[in-house]
């Protein structure tokens, strides 16, 4: 009988140091070791800390491998950017330079990828010939779930040139061209997020798109036909039950050729009849929207496809006239709904609406917040909802609090525990428990506590890193994010800037200090995104250094946003900026984290805010601005931002400092074409809410001066986001859209034996 745990045991099971459980710490060390001195040849005087990471890495990938093995052979069984002078500077990062010791390459299982051919009609059917090959070799990463005994498996591609390629013309000589042309083919997989404003950079996407699409599909359609674990034989030689075994999520449009490709396995290789291929297909397909924003849909040209992907274009036109065939037979005559539902555009040049294909190849449509999927049926898909209303669903994101809150907070999981217990950790609704203590002083400190310690910590990171002191005292003010027009990362820029008039124009007065600071990255090709970053740190450069100013408030651009980073700054935010323009943003799931961890949200009603402010109630956030049916009507009126520029003196001021060069003394001209902008073709409408946000700032500032209210808005936040789980978000894919009830089996683990 095993003894009752204590209080410091049952603390370390959800403490970062016991979220992996692994057990014995003595066979942890002899394991770490041996994979020091054996897998790394190195020995504790000369090994580096990347040794000691990967040593690490290997013993804890040991500890996940049975599980791992015994995960799959169970699925089986049960059958189921860097900133410089101010500027974004993209640099490589060869982060496989090393190694990855978490990956599995598995060459056993490496497929052929086609590019490029004709069709030949032939007395089978058409067939594609004369195709370029690029190899597909995997790359399995365990991913575990949380002391479950389960370990997932994520699948990466890699693409290598065949050992042939081009042999013939390294055979005559030309060694050059056959290095190149094995460069063009590993190029696929060698750039993420290639610029897609020049031709090479949108080619580069679409083989990158069809490269993962083709080898994932061959996968899957090997695994469905074994039936055994391991087993390369095909044994299932009818697709019947393919839907019922196989789901697969289009995650926004990117993926969208899995339909295209699907049906061509289907029809030209294992020789179905269109009619029962189109019927698997849409039964194994969904789609997820992520956008509305039109530039944001992919739409490729016909002619790209034409000469890469020649067979997929003959299917998607194939596809496209017995959709238009069922639109007509339903709205006869009406050709404006023919044009509007059509797969492929007319233009110059033609192009195929990648969203329109997901639609009409899935059986299964969903938007990422409800605000979202209501704006989808209602605009870019209202004639497809017209037709099938029952395929259009919502399923608002969500967040895993095993990182976002127990793994980057642990001082915040442990006060929540001691108050709780452990069970909201995998059942975050266990949260509202919290609402019986808003008014336990205790709590509140304790609260308050942790949060101070957390921005004394990245107070201290920042010093560190970026070399500027800051007042651990202020508001720390946040917005990280994609940097995009629609985010309004300039209404932010424009708050800050009327502060620091006003700070300059009565120096005496008392303000509540703030630190602001923005993060995130520009795609490379976006200029005007990057000349936003330059008017943030070009702001923060003036306002850092005006002895006037002081630390009443400091402006700071985290450059390089990403996940680990992350994990520092909001923990420590006191205010999470979610100001999109409404209707604009799909969801959001950094305004989760945020509201988790303990910071209260300055936000439209717009993406997930929505159910946020229902679920926290509006009063527990900074609410302001235009609501989706103002901004249409806006629309509908014009938008005059003239009009907000003359009327708002402070506004006006901002305006005309970014305008003469006040912060780019050295190039005066530096922001013209961006104040143009929002002078005369603002899509986002800044000005239009920027009254509403500075009055909205100036409720932060008044809340802030009583920690305990606001602490206690604090607490009702952090007690209204268990809906926001990624869960839940899971659990409802799961049950409405792939037909799979969500269980919470625990897989015994390898040393056991199984049922």
């Amino acid at each position: 009988m095993s003894k009752p745990l204590t209080d410091h045991e049952k603390r370390k099971q959800i403490s970062v140091r016991g979220i992996a459980g692994l057990g014995d710490v003595a066979e942890i060390k002899k394991s770490f070791n041996r994979h020091l001195h054996f897998t790394l040849v190195k020995d504790r005087n000369v090994a580096t800390p990347r040794d000691y990471y990967f040593a690490l890495a290997h013993t804890v990938r040991d500890h996940l491998v049975g599980r791992w093995i015994r995960t799959q052979q169970y699925y089986y069984e049960k059958d189921p950017k860097k900133i410089t002078n101010g500027w974004q500077v993209e640099e490589a990062d060869d982060w496989l330079r090393y190694g990855n010791p978490w990956e599995k390459a598995r060459p056993e299982y490496m497929l052929p990828v086609h590019f490029y051919g004709r069709v030949e009609q032939t007395h089978e059917g058409p067939k594609w010939v004369d195709t370029q090959v690029v190899l597909a070799m995997p790359y399995d990463t365990p991913v575990p779930g949380y002391k479950n005994n389960t370990v997932n498996t994520m699948r990466l591609w890699s693409a290598k040139a065949p050992n042939d390629f081009n042999l013939q013309e390294f055979n005559v000589g030309d060694y050059i061209q056959a290095v190149l042309d094995r460069n063009l083919a590993e190029n696929i997989s060698r750039v993420l997020y290639p610029n897609d404003n020049f031709f090479e950079g949108k080619e580069l996407r679409l083989k990158q798109e069809y490269f993962v699409v083709a080898a994932t599909l061959q996968d899957i359609i090997r695994r469905f036909k074994s039936s055994k674990f391991g087993c390369r034989d095909p044994v299932r030689t009818s697709f019947e039950a393919f839907s019922e075994k196989v789901a697969i999520q289009l995650n926004d449009t990117h993926p969208a050729l899995a339909i295209p490709e699907l049906m061509r396995i289907l029809v030209d290789i294992e020789r179905l009849d269109w009619e029962k291929a189109w019927e698997i297909t849409t039964k194994t397909c969904a789609y997820t929207n992520h956008t509305v924003l039109p530039e944001a849909l992919e739409r490729w040209p016909i002619y790209m496809f034409e000469k890469l992907l020649p067979r997929h274009l003959q299917i998607i036109y194939e596809i496209n006239q017995r959709h238009l065939d069922r639109v007509a037979a339903l709205y006869p005559g009406d050709s404006d709904r023919l044009c509007r539902m059509s797969l492929i555009e007319e233009g110059n040049p033609k192009r195929i609406n990648m969203a329109h294909l997901c639609v009409v190849g899935s059986h299964a449509v969903n938007g990422v917040a409800r605000i979202h999927s209501d704006i989808v049926k209602t605009t870019v898909f209202k004639d497809f909802c017209d037709i099938e209303p029952e395929k259009f669903q919502n399923k608002t994101n969500g967040i895993t609090p095993r990182r976002w809150l127990l793994l980057c907070n642990p001082g915040l999981a442990d006060i929540i525990a001691e108050k709780i217990g452990e069970e909201f950790l995998t059942d975050l609704f266990q949260l509202r428990k919290l609402l019986d203590f808003v008014d336990d002083s205790v709590f509140i400190r304790d609260v308050a506590n942790v949060k101070q310690e957390n921005k004394l910590k990245f107070a201290a990171y920042l010093e560190s890193e970026y070399k500027v002191n800051i007042n651990p005292e202020s508001i720390f003010d946040i917005q990280v994010k994609r940097i995009h027009e629609y985010k309004r990362q300039l209404l932010n820029c424009l708050h800050v800037i009327t502060l620091y008039n006003r700070i300059k124009k009565e120096p005496n007065k008392k303000f509540v200090p703030r630190t602001v600071m923005i993060g995130g990255k520009a795609a490379p090709g976006y200029h005007m995104a990057k000349m936003i970053i330059k008017l943030i740190t070009s702001v923060g450069e003036v306002v850092n250094h005006d002895p006037v100013v002081g630390d009443r408030l400091k402006v700071i651009f985290l450059e390089n946003y990403r996940v680990s980073l992350a994990e520092k700054v909001i923990p420590a935010a006191d205010l999470s900026e979610q100001i999109s323009t409404a209707g604009t943003e799909a969801s959001g799931t950094g305004n989760m984290k945020f509201m988790l961890n303990g910071a209260l949200t300055i936000g439209t009603m717009d993406g997930a805010n929505v159910e946020m402010a229902e679920e926290a109630g509006e009063e527990n956030l900074f609410i302001f601005g235009m609501r989706v049916e103002d901004v249409e009507a806006m629309d509908k009126k014009g938008y005059n931002a003239r009009e907000y520029y003359e009327r708002l003196p402070e506004l006006k001021q901002v305006i005309d400092q970014i305008s003469a060069g006040y912060f780019s003394p050295k190039e005066p001209e530096l922001f013209k074409d961006m104040v143009n902008m929002l002078m005369n073709h603002d899509r986002f409408k800044v000005f239009a809410d920027y009254e509403a946000y500075i009055r909205c700032q100036e409720k932060v500032n008044e809340l802030y001066r009583n920690p305990k209210e606001w602490t206690k808005k604090v607490i009702r936040n952090i007690a209204a986001s268990g809906k926001f789980s990624s869960d839940r978000t899971i659990a409802e894919y799961a049950r409405e859209i792939w037909g799979v009830e969500p269980s919470d089996v625990k897989i015994p683990p390898p040393n056991e034996p199984r049922e």
